[in-house]
């Protein structure tokens, strides 16, 4: 279950619109290819579209095929500029694109092919420290879950998210390693189905119990006593513990809260944002009209009927029972733990 693939000298991205049915990759040779394939979801979840983009910059760097060093600043800043512009919300692409244009500034003056190979390095560290963040993480998040737990998530915050394993999932697939009897309700997430497509599909591969809900029967499936616990991912956190997710998010934790059940975020760190002191401060995307008008290519609505479709939106802190993050799981008040654990 690969959602991204270096393959020496172009990278491939699994086509995540084209799941379950069909498993196909894009062969991705220069940034161009890669932003579009993070502009449509082809490849989404914030860490995975972090390190898409680290390896976009790669390919920048890969062709420039003279020894010009000017030519090649160009080539790479260029592409930084535009795998920036895909999408504004999650904060792990801005993240990893600071760190190829830190790493790739550091090796001014040492010549193209030095710095073609500094490039490759730093996105290669950027794929194989995600993997071993959402593997702590999992770790972690394991006293949080016990034994016969029902656990509801929102989205996808599984291995088609991330470099491999998963945030949210992450947490649920150590504790079903561990031999912890676990099941999960899946929400369908509309408007493109993330829980139904996807986190359903990646559960049913883990034989990990999985039962698909639509976004409305959440909280009347924590009424009937279901669900003990709720863990999500995030797309940016912010220094007092508000948290962009995707669309839906919200609603959930506020049925959580109605009915006494924890709320539990998993991210790494390179998901928290100390620049912004709330979520108001994060911009939210919003999408094409059409995301919501159709399915699949089937119109469900009249054409013509005015839509609102923000991607993503802020779930308050005071809603939040616990952040698990690779340093380890961070508790209320969110302020003074989020600023100690950095500080460490």
């Amino acid at each position: 279950m690969e959602a991204i693939r270096w393959q020496g000298e172009f990278l491939q991205l699994l086509d995540q619109t084209k799941l379950p049915l069909v498993e196909e990759y894009i062969d991705c040779w220069d940034p161009f290819i890669v932003a579009d394939a993070i502009k449509k979801l082809q490849v989404r979840g914030a860490p995975a579209i972090g390190a898409a983009a680290a390896f976009g910059v790669v390919l920048a760097g890969l062709n420039v095929h003279s020894e010009d060093e000017a030519e090649l600043n160009e080539h790479v800043r260029n592409a930084i500029e535009l795998l920036g512009k895909t999408r504004p919300t999650a904060v792990n692409l801005f993240w990893a694109l600071k760190r190829m244009g830190d790493s790739f500034a550091a090796t001014a003056g040492q010549g193209v092919q030095r710095r073609q190979q500094a490039l490759l390095n730093e996105a290669q560290a950027i794929f194989e420290e995600d993997q071993a963040m959402n593997r702590r993480m999992g770790e972690y998040g394991l006293e949080l879950i016990p034994d016969g737990a029902g656990i509801l998530t929102h989205c996808n915050a599984g291995a088609l998210a991330t470099t491999g394993y998963g945030t949210a999932l992450g947490v649920i697939r150590a504790a079903h390693e561990a031999g912890k009897s676990i099941s999960v309700f899946a929400d369908e997430t509309r408007p493109l189905l993330q829980g139904a497509r996807l986190t359903a599909w990646e559960l049913m591969q883990d034989n990990i119990p999985v039962t698909l809900i639509t976004d409305s029967m959440a909280a009347y499936v924590m009424k009937r006593g279901l669900v003990d616990l709720v863990i999500v991912g995030a797309d940016r956190i912010t220094a007092n513990g508000d948290v962009a997710n995707k669309i839906g998010t919200y609603g959930v934790a506020l049925a959580a809260k109605a009915h006494g059940i924890p709320f539990y975020v998993a991210a790494p760190v390179s998901t928290f944002d100390l620049s912004l002191t709330s979520g108001e401060q994060i911009p939210i995307e919003e999408r094409d009209a059409e995301e919501v008008r159709s399915l699949g290519g089937v119109w469900t609505a009249p054409k013509e009927v005015q839509v609102f479709n923000p991607a993503f939106d802020v779930t308050p802190a005071e809603l939040i029972t616990a952040l698990i993050t690779d340093r380890g799981v961070i508790r209320p008040p969110f302020g003074e733990s989020i600023r100690a654990c950095f500080e460490r």
